[in-house]
């Protein structure tokens, strides 16, 4: 979860932009700053930007196994994550990562292939559980040891589609649902991962370790998590696309829970084509997760069906109004990707977005608290650590204070433990309050007949604060899509010195398969994915 979104009493209320989203975390940006060294020139890494269907194209030919591909990202991680730079977007490596390239390669040897992913390295977020010789901990110390006896269901399917599970990536603990003031992208297992574009930068959460290892080509593609911005936020911020999905299009079960009515797992890539080979793959109606019936008829096996180069002719999207007025670097490429929708063919209908949700107020933080007692609750009676409930989180943390809460509290830990359960009124009255989303997004499209709603998907990244915690870098737009349950695609947008940030696409329920042809389109006239460069301190001039 993007925790800014709840620093003033709910994201859709919060709307000013922060100039300092750009400005060097230690020393003021001035004309006369001498540009940083970069390591750019040093990183020759073999697999650099490299696609999916490149990566089959050189398995099948020969050139490359599985093996040895598997081999060539542990060392990336090696070098880049665990030594200079020091990214630290990986929580643990997969022991049996080499072996899962083993068995693929005898496969394909054999004739058979399980489709796309067969073969390909992949990073999951460490909130997802594994049933093998890793941990599943969502960051946090107290879940240490945590080893699960099963496979959460998408890494079922990911299993049977061929991916080789490379290991479990870094996250803001608890998915950034421990306190009010928490770091993004630190947590007390797995510490503080960085943003490869410049490295004093946050990556933005809680997906955070995702978002840094695909940018960083620690692995082909990953998977993080979302609530509200957990999966668009770092990939805006890392210059990759992330999709939220439809609540229900991916299973939740085996996933350490925030929201029941909110929560999804979703793709991370470097590209569009990309992350819908990832969506279609993990799909699949799963008798542990009721919501994912909802899916039947409506989700596909294969979403590059709909990528289409011309998809954005014709279409009529509305653009977030309030996101032209702010920091105006952000604003002038915001501008620029409207001009450029504009040359493709689309009309574009300027509407408030924000604002046609400003009466939700606390509701979606309320939701979240009652849901993550009553679905972490859950998952800890059945899980193998030594903590069985959130009461007992709460003691571990109050009784290893120095190690797992150095830098900021749990208070909203203990705000979720006061609460009561789902028969509560207050819950069912703010629950009804974020629901009628829905309804609210589905009339403001269909009024405008609209084919998608568009916006800046989350302001540049901040300094990293251990001490003072996150601050607002203004822009976000993952509220609508997160408590409405619907899909939401960001795609990179452009730089600005030297830092990723993305669009937004997002529409009603199950329509990724026009929304991925919406971002592909605007991707491939756009080309606007750039290579981290590593920089090591101020922003480039």
């Amino acid at each position: 979860m993007n925790r800014r979104n709840f620093l003033k009493n709910g994201s859709v209320a919060s709307l000013a932009i922060s100039a300092v989203a750009v400005a060097s975390c230690n020393t003021p940006e001035t004309k006369e700053a001498a540009p940083a060294k970069t390591s750019e020139a040093a990183d020759e890494f073999t697999l650099n930007e490299t696609t999916v269907d490149v990566l089959q194209q050189k398995m099948q030919s020969g050139e490359y196994t599985s093996h040895a591909i598997t081999d060539m990202y542990l060392k990336r991680i090696e070098a880049i994550d665990k030594k200079g730079p020091a990214i630290n977007a990986v929580i643990e490596l997969n022991p049996d990562a080499l072996s899962i390239a083993d068995e693929m390669d005898k496969e394909r040897k054999a004739g058979k292939t399980r489709g796309p992913l067969h073969g390909i390295p992949i990073l999951i977020k460490d909130n997802i559980s594994t049933g093998d010789k890793m941990m599943t901990t969502a960051g946090a110390l107290a879940l240490k040891g945590n080893v699960m006896a099963k496979d959460a269901f998408i890494v079922q399917q990911l299993r049977a589609a061929g991916a080789v599970l490379l290991g479990k990536t870094n996250l803001s603990e608890w998915a950034n649902f421990r306190s009010s003031r928490s770091t993004s992208a630190w947590s007390s297992r797995g510490g503080q991962t960085k943003c490869p574009y410049i490295l004093e930068r946050n990556p933005s959460g809680s997906s955070a370790g995702s978002g840094s290892a695909v940018a960083a080509n620690l692995c082909a593609i990953s998977i993080g998590t979302e609530t509200d911005g957990s999966i668009v936020s770092p990939s805006s911020i890392n210059g990759l696309v992330g999709i939220k999905p439809t609540v229900g299009l991916w299973s939740r079960s085996g996933i350490i829970p925030i929201s029941a009515t909110q929560d999804t797992a979703g793709p991370m890539c470097r590209t569009v084509k990309d992350a819908a080979i990832l969506l279609g793959a993990i799909t699949g109606i799963d008798a542990e997760d009721a919501v994912t019936k909802q899916s039947d008829g409506k989700s596909y096996k294969d979403y590059t069906q709909f990528l289409n180069k011309d998809a954005l002719k014709g279409k009529r999207i509305g653009i977030e109004k309030s996101h032209l007025e702010g920091n105006e670097s952000v604003v002038a490429v915001y501008k620029e990707a409207i001009e450029l929708m504009k040359k493709l063919g689309v009309e574009i209908i300027e509407i408030d977005i924000l604002k046609s949700l400003s009466m939700m107020g606390n509701a979606e933080f309320l939701v979240l608290l009652y849901e993550f007692k009553d679905g972490v609750n859950k998952y800890l009676a059945a899980a193998n650590a030594p903590v069985k409930n959130i009461a007992d989180v709460i003691k571990f943390n109050t009784s290893s204070e120095a190690a797992a809460m150095p830098y900021f509290k749990q208070e909203t830990l203990i705000a979720a433990d006061a609460k009561g359960d789902l028969n509560s009124k207050e819950y069912k009255d703010a629950l009804a309050k974020t629901l009628s989303s829905r309804k609210i997004l589905n009339d403001l499209i269909s009024k405008n007949k609209l084919d998608a709603l568009c916006g800046v998907t989350n302001g540049l990244a901040c300094c990293i604060d251990l001490i003072n915690g996150d601050y607002d870098t203004g822009f976000s737009l993952s509220t609508p899509a997160a408590i409405s349950g619907f899909p939401h695609i960001t795609v990179p947008m452009g730089l600005i010195h030297g830092l990723p940030i993305g669009i937004s696409f997002f529409c009603t329920a199950y329509t990724e398969p026009q929304l991925i042809a919406i971002a592909y389109a605007y991707e491939q006239a756009s080309k606007k994915r750039a290579a981290p460069k590593f920089i090591p301190g101020t922003v480039p001039v």
